[in-house]
């Protein structure tokens, strides 16, 4: 039996894997009994406070400053499990304040933010390359802000939620030009959408369409028309429904339509091509002898 006080190997191995208690101030390496975190850096009072590194056990890590045990201030994080960086302000252990966010997938993120999610003003680049500057909330775009698009179109406007929602502006990247009312994302309420062709439409908007589709455009006159080669000349057109009434919004405002000539076949048979839109706002041509 071994004597009173006389340590036995198994209890020197116990000894040995007790954990350490923390440095007490100064510089110091800690390795906590759960063993998923070690932390190297400044101590005050048994506490992490000064410039250190928090290291995660699956490869993460954090590098910066501490505030009596606590990350806040300025530092840089890495996830191993995402990829994601972030380098900017901390409170609490969660980016807080301004910074910038570099995501793996591409892209980047730099402005405002709270409890680690975008919130306030900030500049977004997705992995398409496509641009956003403006207001955030929740993660999302909402608020007001500037968009362009990756297919070269660029809006200015409202937005809720991730969706162009109030008024905006739409710049096509054909030349097209929409402004007006939003809602879902889409054309909704009063707008003035003036397509590339020359065709302009004034009025009530639903689900992205106009609310009264001319069925077919009329030319008014002139009667005769004396067509040169090389000169311009004008006529007259008017939207009608099938039954020739003009056609009109639900509000009762005429649609307000102005066409542009796209070529003149000379001399043997002549042709005016017209082109109106369709319901996805795409040029159809309608032809009329002179």
């Amino acid at each position: 039996m071994a004597a009173t006080g006389e340590r036995t190997p198994a209890s020197l191995q116990q000894h040995r894997h007790l954990p350490r208690r923390p440095p007490r101030d100064g510089y110091g390496v800690y390795v906590y009994p759960n063993s998923f975190f070690r932390y190297e850096g400044e101590w005050k009072g048994g506490k992490k406070h000064g410039h250190g590194k928090l290291l995660f056990k699956d490869g993460s890590y954090y590098e910066g400053e501490f505030v009596d045990g606590e990350i806040t201030g300025e530092g840089y994080q890495h996830w191993a499990w995402s990829g994601n960086t972030y380098s900017g302000q901390f409170v609490l252990g969660e980016p807080q304040g301004h910074g910038i966010m570099k995501y793996k997938a591409g892209g980047h993120y730099e402005g405002e933010l709270l409890y680690g999610l975008r919130e306030g003003q900030g500049f977004l680049e997705d992995q398409d390359g496509q641009v956003y500057q403006g207001s955030f909330h929740d993660n999302k775009r909402h608020g007001r802000g500037k968009m362009i698009f990756k297919n070269g179109d660029k809006y200015e406007g409202d937005w809720v939620r991730d969706q162009r929602q109030g008024h905006g502006v739409l710049c096509c990247a054909d030349g097209s030009i929409y402004e007006g009312q939003w809602h879902s994302d889409v054309f909704s309420g009063l707008g003035r959408l003036s397509h590339c062709s020359g065709v302009t439409y004034c009025g009530m908007f639903i689900n992205g369409h106009p609310a009264a589709q001319a069925k077919k455009i009329v030319v008014l006159g002139p009667e005769v028309l004396e067509v040169f080669q090389g000169c311009p000349f004008t006529l007259s057109v008017q939207l009608q429904q099938d039954d020739g009434e003009i056609a009109k919004s639900e509000s009762g405002r005429m649609l307000k339509i102005s066409a542009g000539v796209r070529y003149v076949q000379l001399p043997a048979y002549s042709e005016v091509s017209f082109f109106k839109m369709d319901e996805d706002h795409m040029e159809t041509p309608i032809q009329t002898p002179l």
